[in-house]
């Protein structure tokens, strides 16, 4: 047997001689074959011991079967407590969990999913303050509510239960939606720089498509403006050519798709040619005399035998 591990005290005797209980208990829960050699028997408490065994089995490389026996007091019969499958040191381990807040991203979110945000999201604030209830010597509030149907029951047929409520329009959350700002919350500042920060990785100046174009989106007929903050830096493209069409890209950012590159300069004429090789030069098919007609006699070598 191995030389014994312990936790501080000495395993019990007969308990840690029990290795043949251990090893057949790990087979009984593994399967023959499986179970390796016996690595420790560790000491767990008074008359407990853990036998550690190595695990053999595929997939469980480094994990080692844990058999837990024991016996009670003035007893010298040893008894089976449990058998675990455990990790050891260098066992193989599944990645540690990730919450799916952290896991998820860009682009994971399909059709019919919900992505709720927190209550406390770093990229939100506020759209509007203030408490919705108006106060009671307000138009809208409900001790003036309660006088004004009064009122109109006194000249209007039916009870007051059917009578229309009072109009909303005065309270805080109608004069926000007036103003613009009738969203519960809106981007914070955080929110806008991240959002920044990835259009402008994403289709910014430093992209190879900038780099190579020949003019930047600021000066291009296609951008589309947005409103907000946003739009001194940023725009929608909207050239269907282009490789960032419907999608924010940066003032700086720029593609072959330009407005003003459709323009291309004329085409440079040639020079012309030292040696005209498309006009044909007339040649006679015999000499010419020294008078410029055709001689058309016999051969030279041939006058001087006449």
């Amino acid at each position: 047997m191995s030389a014994a591990t312990t936790r501080g005290r000495t395993p019990d005797r007969l308990c840690a001689e029990a290795v043949g209980l251990a090893r057949a208990a790990a087979e009984e829960a593994a399967a023959p074959g499986v179970v390796g050699e016996h690595v420790a028997a560790v000491g767990e408490g008074d008359r407990v011991v853990t036998h550690l065994f190595e695990c053999k089995e595929p997939g469980y490389r480094g994990w080692r079967w844990a058999v837990t026996v024991a016996r009670a007091s003035r007893a010298k019969v040893v008894t089976l407590d449990e058998t675990v499958l455990l990790p050891g040191p260098d066992a193989l381990l599944a990645p540690e969990w990730v919450p799916w807040s952290e896991r998820l991203r860009p682009g994971d979110l399909g059709p019919g999913d919900l992505l709720p945000t927190e209550a406390d999201d770093l990229r939100l604030e506020p759209g509007y303050t203030g408490d919705v209830t108006p106060p009671p010597d307000s138009a809208v509030s409900h001790e003036m509510a309660e006088l004004v149907e009064a009122e109109d029951a006194e000249v209007t047929a039916g009870p007051p239960a059917s009578l229309p409520a009072a109009p909303s329009r005065g309270t805080i959350a109608a004069v926000a939606e007036e103003l613009g700002m009738g969203r519960a919350r809106v981007l914070s500042r955080y929110g806008l720089h991240t959002a920044a920060d990835r259009w402008e990785e994403a289709y910014g100046p430093k992209t190879a498509m900038a780099q190579a174009a020949p003019a930047s989106c600021a000066t291009c007929a296609f951008l589309v403006p947005v409103s907000g903050s946003l739009r001194q830096a940023f725009g929608i493209c909207a050239n269907e050519y282009a490789p960032a069409d419907g999608h924010v890209v940066s003032l700086a950012y720029g593609c072959g798709g330009h407005s003003e590159a459709a323009v291309m300069p004329r085409t440079p004429q040639p020079a012309p040619p030292v040696l005209d090789e498309t006009r044909v030069d007339p040649l006679p098919l015999r000499p010419r005399d020294d008078q410029g007609s055709v001689e058309t006699g016999a051969p030279q070598e041939d006058l001087g035998h006449s």
